[in-house]
């Protein structure tokens, strides 16, 4: 069995880790029902003998002593870290696992980047490497961050350089949360750009997360739900609520978001912890889904997105969940992967699904997608037993597909806006180390990236010419 490790930086990669670590403990409560330490839990928690003085060995078989999460929580201010240490969670961490500032990043990616990147580096990579110890075979590390503001994009994507150049044989997947046209950050297209930067050039996957989409999923169950219009079928989900953890009261704004996001992270990873008839490893997703280093953008889809109360699935709900995972309506991008490009895609299915099942609806959906010519074939398919807690099957599909560009494009236009007028340039140029050269190149490998796409896309539709074989003598 293979561990990961997550590394939470900044307040909206922490909120959404809080998130991930409460479900990731719900799920596995579900499955683990005598408390035994398995090779499941050992994925993404370490059992400690907290009897002993200083950290305490790790017990490999038995009773759950004490669960600590394999995670590095990074923030240079402290609100949302205390937030978790003084709330239900506050076991699965320790100090050894945190650094804190107390005087934020300003909205700035060259303060979290230049700044605190060398001023922290040498704790952070201290910090990284007793995680790494404690894995018997570490495949992969998870970062949570998102783009807009100063901490997760310039911090978030000086840790994700670190980790290349500390384990370069370890998968980066990189979970970030873009921000909105409307977004109350001034400078968040500079920030986004410049992380897009180390993005291209470090991360093994992106998996892009709009803040834009998230929201209008939340509304949509709201609205179903409220209006009664699938009638008793719908309940809230543990996907969009919190349930359990406080009185609901108590709920916060970007609770129900957060909790997509650590779904998808469940669903990405269930392979890796639980049993299934056609497992499906994280190196497989980097290996099968990026046929270009710098293409590594995958859109997301989740389906359901409610529980359905009723547990006999019939087969045409079945089909219809992935007909949805391939709806814009289940999509963390606003996106439109149908009328662009797949260069290759993942279908990872929980709960008792056949692989006659996903054959059948690959075939069915096949004729509507449009692949590249030379990866027509380009699915990876997962099954996994255990489903999500809460539902009695669900279904990730990540796509590498073109569709990504529009955001892209739409982000460089708000960078250009801002940098044509030079406004705020300055609040950048005052951190040591920082120069404006890191703006141009920052842009400049947007551009390429966006050019990438482009090319790719004016194949579409071209002839689908199969390579032609060597011709054997009868």
């Amino acid at each position: 069995m293979t561990q990961s490790v997550v590394v939470q930086v900044g307040q909206c990669g922490n909120q959404v880790g809080c998130r991930f670590w409460d479900l990731a403990l719900r799920e596995h409560a579900a499955v683990n029902k005598k408390g035994i330490y398995d090779e499941a839990l050992s994925s993404f928690f370490r059992n400690v003998d907290t009897r002993s003085a200083g950290d305490g060995p790790d017990i490999y078989k038995g009773k759950i002593c004490s669960l600590k999460a394999r995670a590095l929580l990074i923030d240079m201010e402290e609100g949302v870290v205390n937030e978790i240490l003084q709330g239900p969670l506050r076991d699965v961490f320790d100090s050894k696992q945190l650094i804190t500032d107390v005087s934020g990043s300003g909205n700035n990616w060259a303060v979290g980047h230049k700044l605190y990147g060398c001023q922290y580096r040498e704790n952070i990579v201290d910090k990284l490497r007793k995680t790494a110890e404690h894995c018997d075979c570490l495949q992969c590390f998870f970062i949570i961050h998102s783009m807009g503001g100063g901490t997760g994009s310039g911090l978030g994507t000086f840790v994700l350089n670190l980790l290349e150049d500390e384990f370069p044989e370890v998968y980066r997947f990189v979970t970030s949360v873009y921000p909105s046209g409307e977004d109350d950050v001034i400078t968040s297209p500079y920030n986004s750009v410049l992380a897009m930067k180390e993005l291209n050039e470090h991360a093994d996957c992106v998996l892009p997360i709009e803040n834009e989409s998230l929201f209008d999923i939340v509304n949509k169950i709201h609205q179903m739900i409220n209006s009664g219009k699938l009638g008793s079928t719908v309940k809230q989900s543990l996907v969009t609520s919190s349930v359990g953890t406080t009185k609901t009261a108590q709920e916060k704004p970007f609770d129900a978001m957060n909790n997509i996001v650590a779904n998808l992270l469940l669903n990405l990873t269930s392979s890796a912890r639980f049993e299934g008839s056609l497992n499906m490893d994280l190196n497989e997703i980097s290996m099968n889904l990026v046929p270009f280093p710098r293409l590594h953008y995958l859109v997301s889809s989740l389906t359901p997105l409610y529980t359905l109360a009723d547990v006999n699935v019939p087969t045409r709900r079945l089909d219809q969940m992935f007909s949805d995972a391939f709806s814009r309506d289940h999509q963390l991008i606003q996106a439109d992967p149908k009328h662009s490009l797949y260069l290759a895609c993942a279908l990872l299915v929980r709960g008792n699904v056949q692989v006659s099942d996903l054959r059948r609806n690959i075939e069915r959906l096949k004729p509507s997608l449009h692949f590249v010519s030379w990866n027509q074939e380009g699915w990876k398919t997962g099954l996994c037993s255990v489903p999500p807690v809460g539902h009695s099957h669900s279904l990730l599909a990540l796509a590498n597909n073109t569709c990504v560009k529009p955001t892209f494009m739409e982000l460089k236009d708000r960078f250009m806006r801002l940098y044509k007028k030079k406004a705020h340039l300055h609040h950048y140029l005052q951190v040591d180390g920082m120069e404006q050269g890191c703006f141009s190149e920052a842009i400049s490998s947007l551009s390429d990236l966006i050019e990438e796409y482009n090319e790719l896309d004016a194949t579409k539709g071209g002839p689908r010419t199969d390579p032609s074989r060597l011709k054997i003598a009868v």
